[in-house]
């Protein structure tokens, strides 16, 4: 005989992640597929997900996978292949960073596996983690997620969005065991000046932590700026990892590669890479076949210049956003020097009337445009938006123009 079914409580998720948010991918996006299926057309800026804009992988890179598909079907070893973790070594040795062999990089599903990783590997429970506002926010769920506190340092775009060593200085405890810099910054496009990495670093060895250096933006740059990797500044006493891959630069983000890199006082960190290599085996290994672009993309031409220089697509699409920006009464900007987004900031005359949540919720319901509200990269504020840069300047003057209809009913 059959039984009556029992009342059952719900399965409920870990606490944990009551304290986790990517709206970058979260509910306005999934508004915005709802919105697709019914069938409205939404011009989506809130991911940097070159592909979808036209954007191709070097063609070099896909005929170096296709060539050593026979040597991709087992697995390899945890840290990596190792030409791709040799093309990794030769790039840092070509930047000044020395010391480094292949031992100390690991190859990653991407930069996010990796920071999850590394933050495992390092973190007991309570540990602090001292992290950029605004900050890329896969960095603050993953503290959460391995057990960690973020106490966020503030990049304030008054001062165009450049970190604050005398707060970093502050910040610090006997608890703090990282300092995660974000440079080229995602999601307001600084890149930091020689002066304030090296503060940096000096605090980072005053203090004996960790310094975690997400790099991934390293080739995007624009004007005079200049990109000075971390490791190149890390002197005795500083442990750093360095974090880059094929996503951005490459244009390969749906080939998951990433790698990441100690360097600095590496015999310092040998239990800790020890660790991560632990952790590295338990998953097996990553994605082998793209691994096989990896030396092709390093050793190769860097296309990615082209794109950056006056009259290159990256270049113009940002020179496109600059100027609607400023052409605007309702926003304001500080000009991204770096990176695939542009962080804008909604006039102080909508204060208390409109905020990001807002804003964002109803340019995508009247006018289908989707972007990702400033407040989810864990901001105090309320008052900006981050778009990416990779659509062409005909179709970012539609969107602004869209922003500026549902801005003028506000005004």
């Amino acid at each position: 005989m059959k039984k009556g079914r029992r009342n059952l409580d719900p399965i409920a998720a870990s606490t944990a992640l009551g304290e986790v948010k990517y709206e970058i991918r979260g509910q306005l996006a999934n508004h915005a597929h709802e919105l697709e299926k019914r069938g409205y057309e939404i011009i989506s800026l809130n991911i940097g997900n070159p592909g979808l804009f036209g954007f191709r992988t070097p063609e070099t890179m896909r005929l170096a996978m296709i060539e050593n598909l026979g040597q991709a079907e087992a697995y390899c070893h945890q840290k990596g292949i190792f030409p791709a973790r040799e093309a990794v070594v030769m790039q840092q040795q070509n930047r000044g960073i020395h010391h480094v062999s292949a031992e100390e990089v690991f190859i990653g599903n991407g930069v996010s596996e990796l920071i999850d990783l590394s933050l495992r590997a390092l973190l007991n429970p309570g540990d602090e983690v001292l992290v950029p506002s605004p900050d890329y926010p896969l960095w603050s769920a993953a503290v959460v997620l391995n057990g960690g506190v973020p106490r966020y340092y503030d990049c304030l775009p008054d001062k165009e969005f450049m970190p604050d060593p005398a707060q970093i200085r502050d910040l610090i405890t006997d608890r703090t065991r990282a300092i995660v810099l974000i440079n080229p910054n995602n999601p307001s496009g600084a890149v930091y000046d020689r002066a304030t990495l090296e503060q940096i670093a000096d605090i980072a060895a005053e203090t004996d932590v960790v310094v975690l250096a997400d790099e991934i933006y390293d080739q995007m740059v624009y004007d005079d700026a200049e990109f000075i990797p971390f490791a190149t500044l890390a002197g005795d006493g500083v442990v750093c990892l360095t974090y880059s891959g094929l996503s951005k630069v490459y244009r390969a983000c749906g080939y998951r590669v990433g790698w990441c890199v100690f360097g600095g006082d590496i015999e310092r960190a040998r239990d800790y890479i020890h660790g991560m290599e632990l952790l590295a085996a338990l998953r097996l290994c990553s994605n082998v076949p793209s691994q096989w672009a990896v030396q092709t993309a390093l050793g190769g031409f860097q296309s990615i210049g082209e794109l950056v220089q006056p009259g290159g697509r990256l270049y113009q699409s940002r020179q496109c956003i600059i100027e609607r920006v400023a052409g605007s009464p309702y926003l304001s900007l500080v000009a991204p020097m770096g990176a695939m987004y542009a962080f804008v900031r909604l006039h102080k005359r909508f204060d208390g009337r409109l905020d990001d949540q807002q804003f964002a919720l109803e340019l995508l319901e009247k006018r289908h445009v989707l972007v990702a509200p400033g407040s989810s990269f864990n901001t105090t504020y309320t008052d900006h938006f981050r778009i990416t840069t990779l659509p062409n300047p005909d179709t970012l003057h539609t969107v602004f123009d869209r922003i500026d209809d549902v801005l003028v009913h506000h005004a």
